[in-house]
């Protein structure tokens, strides 16, 4: 539960450390990494040190910062989620719905939650809600229950499902799954090409 049990004013954060298999997923993936980079010849060699340092370097300055930085911070007023580097409000009338999700993949659990908590919009977007999740919350969707049941009285609306708007998140997600199928895909291409190139 967040910082605050009582009413709805509380604070999610970093309440419990990363899991153990979180540090055992990431090290053996940089490991793999390692021997990738060192064990080519070739002059890709040199790129792929180049690219894997600047990887490396990113992700030791975001993941500490997500950890100690991000947050979730509940109000009568609305809903802040801060994350690394900016943050977002939203007013409890801008609130269209709170949903507990699954995440897909085969990591779920060990290098990411497998429970996030989505906060929807009347325009169907959605946005994360920081250290909202099965890693720092025992039970999310109690909590979620519990955090709509506490906001009601500040809303001037119901919690219902509205036709339209579920029409919008459809049609988002299909969205966001087609530019991931079609970012993945350009990844793949741009290696081949460049391996292609260099070699």
């Amino acid at each position: 539960m967040g910082e605050a049990g009582a009413g709805v004013e509380r604070v999610y954060r970093r309440r419990r450390r990363l899991p153990g298999r979180y540090f055992v997923g990431a090290g053996s993936m940089l490991v793999v990494a390692v021997l990738q980079v060192l064990g080519d010849d070739s002059r890709m060699r040199d790129w792929g040190a180049l690219w894997f340092g600047l990887v490396l370097a990113v992700i030791l300055v975001m993941v500490p910062l997500n950890q100690f930085r991000a947050h979730t911070r509940v109000t009568a007023t609305g809903i802040t989620a801060q994350g690394v580097l900016r943050s977002r409000t939203w007013a409890w009338h801008e609130v269209y719905d709170i949903r507990v999700e699954h995440v897909a993949g085969n990591g779920g659990g060990v290098t990411y939650p497998e429970w996030v908590v989505h906060l929807y919009d009347f325009e169907g977007r959605r946005f994360l809600l920081p250290h909202l999740n099965n890693w720092q919350v025992d039970d999310p969707y109690a909590e979620v229950s519990d955090l709509c049941l506490a906001a009601a009285p500040y809303r001037s609306l119901t919690w219902e499902r509205r036709p339209r708007t579920e029409e919008l998140i459809v049609r988002r997600t299909a969205w966001r799954k087609r530019w991931t199928w079609v970012v993945a895909l350009g990844v793949v291409a741009a290696i081949v090409a460049a391996v292609l190139v260099f070699d």
